[in-house]
């Protein structure tokens, strides 16, 4: 049966079981949640930051790996009473002290012979006698059989447990939301957001009988192997074999632009007046610069960041002309800005003469 629920990104995903969180703490709403997804779209993710956000201790359950008597417990005959009685397994949370999130991932995989014992905690919120303390958020998450990937059809009477959402790969979100934050390398943001079509290519790739696809998974493990692997011939290699050839071609062209162009830690350590000639001057390169000048600034040298970004509009050389420049400092802004809310560095901006002086020129300019 197909999923009838609404579509969202994995950033507007995260803002719902938010806010599911907070009535739930509040006593308003007590319910367990099913991420559905294809494979890599960032349903783990998204658990990991709201357990992080929420301070949370977080139980990953892998269904696929685990069997009923796992989650049941084990029984022993209590001699002195006369009955079973049953150890209760530790992987579940029991401290009701302490808020936790149980995360049950692959459950649409899961053996059919899995699934009555799910059905508790899901429901109930219990395995055997054993309770969930009240503060415990759940969370499942698995993939459907038109992803390509295991799974089982979902039947009735699990599907009515859970208030379902559908998480899709959205480049714009993937860009804003969570590559800043997650330290994806500029390169790999500077090219998805010229190519946001590839940040996820499943359903292409089953069309076509490839096994490999991109996923917003595979562009987070490039970023790895472009920080870690400094031999251009064996990235390339590995970059193919994660995202397939011919989007590892298209990639290696404009990384190979970027890597003779962009010098982020060099131009946080440079005075202002000497600058201007660091500046890449293709749209990728400022793209990237953008994006390595977010993750790379701390409470430090954030003062040079924002310098750099209002500099930016007032590049005048040839070669800048018929960039965009306005409208990318635009949006490095917006992403210097999130930082820096997150990170709790307002002040840092409300010090900036070169802050003041772009909100300024906007202002005069009726933006």
């Amino acid at each position: 049966m197909a999923v009838n629920a609404r579509a969202i990104s994995a950033g507007e995903a995260l803002k719902v079981l938010e806010q599911g969180w907070e009535a739930q703490a509040a006593g308003a709403l007590t319910a367990s949640w099913m991420l559905h997804g294809r494979p890599g779209v960032g349903k783990t993710e998204l658990v990991q930051t709201l357990a992080a956000r929420k301070g949370a201790e977080l139980y990953d359950l892998r269904l696929t790996t685990i069997e009923p008597q796992d989650l049941r417990g084990l029984p022993f005959y209590d001699h002195d009473t006369g009955r079973t009685v049953w150890y209760r397994p530790e992987d579940l949370p029991d401290d009701p002290a302490r808020p936790a999130i149980l995360f049950l991932d692959e459950l649409t995989a899961a053996a059919p012979t899995l699934q009555p014992t799910v059905y508790g905690l899901l429901q109930e919120r219990r395995v055997g006698r054993h309770r969930l303390p009240d503060g415990v958020f759940i969370v499942a998450a698995g993939n459907t059989v038109e992803d390509g990937a295991i799974a089982y059809e979902m039947g009735t009477a699990l599907s009515d447990r859970l208030i379902h959402m559908i998480v899709q790969a959205d480049a714009e979100d993937w860009l804003k939301s969570y590559a800043p934050g997650a330290g994806i390398h500029p390169t790999v943001a500077a090219f998805l957001r010229t190519r946001p079509d590839l940040l996820e290519t499943t359903e292409e790739s089953l069309r076509r009988g490839h096994a490999i696809a991109c996923t917003p998974r595979s562009w987070t493990r490039v970023s790895g192997i472009m920080t870690a692997v400094p031999d251009r011939a064996a990235r390339g290699v590995m970059i193919a074999g994660t995202v397939g050839e011919a989007a590892a071609a298209e990639f290696a062209l404009i990384a190979d632009e970027i890597e003779a162009q962009v010098q982020v830690a060099e131009m946080l350590e440079t005075p202002r007046r000497d600058r201007t000639e660091m500046y890449p001057s293709t749209l990728h390169g400022l793209t990237a610069l953008i994006y390595g000048l977010t993750g790379a600034v701390d409470e430090r040298s954030l003062p040079a960041g924002i310098e750099v970004l209002a500099d930016l509009r007032h590049l005048d050389a040839p070669a800048f002309r018929a960039l965009p420049l306005s409208e990318l400092a635009s949006f490095g802004f917006e992403l210097l800005i999130g930082r820096a809310l997150e990170k709790g560095w307002q002040e840092v901006f409300a010090r900036s003469d070169a802050y003041a002086d772009y909100a300024r020129g906007r202002a005069a300019a009726g933006l």
